[in-house]
């Protein structure tokens, strides 16, 4: 790997690691509750893309997507779909579900999988058949665990799945930071209106314990931005296939967050839950693995051979 693949890859672990670390943060806006959190993760992101999109001169593409009937649809459906994700996972780790939330983006790749064949129709290999197979048995015991469908572990995996799948359709034609700018500011008005009826009526704890939980709630723009940029960093630079390992650091940060740190609940039955996933998972990452290579095979087979010098 030369000097630019080992800094992608740099840029790769940093994101991840520091979406890993994002439930100590949020414990520390435990005051404000998951819906004035997320509101104020709106409204500063959309001033911290503003800032970066002015700096790289890059407005006239946040125009053109907004001017784009198609792009803005997509993106719009995709915002509310980021709400929805954002909500919940706030709701997780300020309730004690730090565990639950890491199993809903262990599954996550599976889900993803699903949705191709649902939506897109395309046809799993039969590995792929048996990691979607294996992780159905894993929510089944996780099920009979928790008495309960894992919810929260659902529904961040397919909100996420599925705001992945109407960024697939936008394509490469949207930059991370345009796409995140246009997504929040289709929000913004809401957020800013809500955050506004918080603190008129009192409910709003942006001024309690001036400055601090002002500025950790401002600081939510940082947080949510800068592990992006280092993403798009990561992806313009590390295959999709290094990217798809990296991606579990973040999980396995939560879960060892949620059992370490926060003190929840493991009993033995979870355990093998979990353990039913990351078999899943193995045999997922086997396959796309084989993919690669058998892509690569192909690829080097088609290349015409070299033509012999003449005199």
């Amino acid at each position: 790997m030369n000097s630019d693949g080992r800094r992608g890859v740099g840029y790769g672990f940093a994101a991840y690691l520091l979406w890993g670390a994002f439930p100590l943060y949020l414990r520390l806006l435990k005051t404000s509750g998951p819906v004035e959190i997320v509101l104020h993760r709106i409204v500063w992101s959309v001033v911290l893309c503003g800032a970066v999109v002015t700096g790289t001169r890059t407005w006239p593409t946040v125009r053109a997507v907004l001017a784009d009937r198609r792009q803005l649809g997509v993106l719009s459906a995709a915002a509310a779909l980021l709400s929805v994700n954002w909500g919940v996972y706030v709701f997780a780790v300020n309730t004690g579900h730090v565990i639950e939330a890491s199993l809903g983006y262990y599954i996550n790749p599976l889900i993803t999988v699903l949705l191709g064949v649902v939506v897109l129709r395309e046809r799993l290999r039969p590995l792929q058949w048996t990691a979607v197979a294996v992780a159905a048995g894993a929510v089944t015991v996780l099920t009979v665990d928790y008495g309960r469908p894992p919810w929260i572990a659902l529904i961040l995996a397919v909100s996420f799945g599925c705001y992945g799948l109407l960024k697939n359709r936008i394509g490469g034609s949207v930059g991370a930071v345009a796409s995140l700018t246009v997504e929040t500011l289709v929000l913004a008005p809401f957020a800013v209106s809500a955050v506004v009826w918080f603190e008129l009526t009192g409910h709003g704890h942006f001024t309690v314990n001036a400055p601090w939980q002002g500025l950790l709630l401002a600081s939510a723009g940082i947080a949510t931005v800068v592990p992006l940029l280092l993403f798009a960093g990561a992806a313009r630079r590390v295959p999709l296939s290094t990217m798809g390992l990296m991606q579990y650091v973040t999980p396995t940060m939560q879960l060892l967050t949620g059992v370490l740190l926060f003190g929840e609940h493991m009993p033995a039955s979870r355990w093998i839950g979990f353990a039913l996933v990351w078999v899943a998972l193995i045999v997922l990452t086997v396959d796309m693995v084989r993919g690669v290579r058998r892509r690569r095979t192909s690829v080097d087979e088609q290349e015409p051979a070299e033509a012999p010098l003449t005199s």
